[in-house]
């Protein structure tokens, strides 16, 4: 008798498939009545609890509506938390003291403390959009050649898988996968470090999907405004002008003309709220070009401005240009 194997495997897949189904079904039946009758009636909530949300999808699968709605109904509303972009710099940042480092200090102390921190890292590039899912982050030293002082370092903050998954819940434009093993990186921890010391507030990444527009990288950042409003403060980190082939690291570097005059023009066309003419740099000239080499130290200014409600405006609580080639503009929006 000759056993086909692919028969039997067509077999098992439909079955997994058909027990999938099924098994989503019974759940969002269950659901249905946790969110619709149990939880609005506190004696039923208490005595039959509620039905965890990420039985109701696979990984595989887009989140539904129905469970939207249940992690968005777990997250009571707050105050409209500040979005910041926050031009990193070098990774000496983390130990070295300069004015740049003090203004992060600042931010610390004057912002609203956040539930949770999501951070937009200008160094995690992904092909689609991932959310980072860990209770423990890793510290990633993503950088070489700088002293032991800086590898020795960590922030060992938590984590936030639920407002991770809250992330997820806000997005109906992008599938949103789970991820487990980034961590936080530089572009996210030289500045945190500074700016919150203690490592206390939880705080999660969201990657950049390299396939996406500028344009629709802007239109994303739109979907994470609900985040604002549930204590979560976004921070976009990368810089504005990001030309490494030209970087001077002399103590006395000159500027180069064209990252002042692009960091100028960027700083005025935020001022002015413009921003389509920011997301479409390209067509701003040769400054342009110079500050903009590549996109992925500019892509998280995209998000933060995509957060920017129509009442809001936005400052500039920390200037500068490092090394005649880096931007250290922050732009706050509240």
């Amino acid at each position: 008798m000759e056993w086909n194997f692919s028969h039997t495997t067509s077999c098992l897949r439909f079955t997994t498939h058909a027990a999938r189904r099924v098994r989503q079904t019974i759940l969002t039946v269950l659901y249905t009545a946790d969110f619709l009758f149990i939880r609005s009636y506190p004696p039923f909530y208490g005595l039959f609890g509620g039905i965890d949300s990420h039985l109701l999808h696979s990984d595989n699968e887009q989140m539904n509506e129905l469970e939207q709605l249940r992690i968005l109904h777990d997250f009571p509303e707050t105050k409209l938390m500040p979005a910041l972009f926050v031009g990193h710099g070098s990774p000496m940042n983390a130990i070295e003291d300069n004015a740049y480092v003090e203004g992060w200090k600042m931010l610390g102390k004057n912002l609203p403390r956040p539930l949770a921190i999501l951070s937009i890292s200008a160094h995690w590039l992904t092909r689609g959009v991932d959310v980072h899912i860990a209770k423990n982050p890793r510290t990633i030293h993503d950088f070489w050649g700088f002293p032991k002082e800086l590898y020795d370092l960590t922030y060992p903050c938590p984590g936030s898988p639920e407002y991770a998954e809250l992330t997820k819940a806000s997005v109906t434009g992008a599938v949103i996968r789970a991820d487990l093993d980034w961590g936080i990186d530089h572009g996210t921890w030289i500045v945190l470090h500074r700016m919150y010391p203690n490592a206390d507030i939880p705080v999660f990444q969201m990657s950049i999907d390299m396939n996406r527009s500028h344009k629709e990288h802007y239109e994303l950042a739109k979907e994470l405004r609900l985040l604002r409003k549930r204590g979560v403060l976004i921070l976009g980190s990368g810089n504005i002008v990001h030309n490494l082939g030209m970087i001077n690291f002399r103590e006395d570097a000159s500027i180069f003309s064209w990252a002042e005059d692009f960091d100028g023009r960027a700083k005025e066309l935020i001022a002015k709220g413009e921003h389509e003419a920011l997301v479409n740099y390209e067509k701003l000239g040769r400054a342009a070009t110079l500050a903009i080499p590549t996109p992925d130290h500019y892509w998280p200014l995209l998000y933060i401005l995509g957060l920017q409600e129509k009442d809001e405006g936005a400052s500039f609580p920390i200037e500068g240009i490092a090394h005649g080639s880096i931007s250290m503009r922050s732009v706050l929006i509240k």
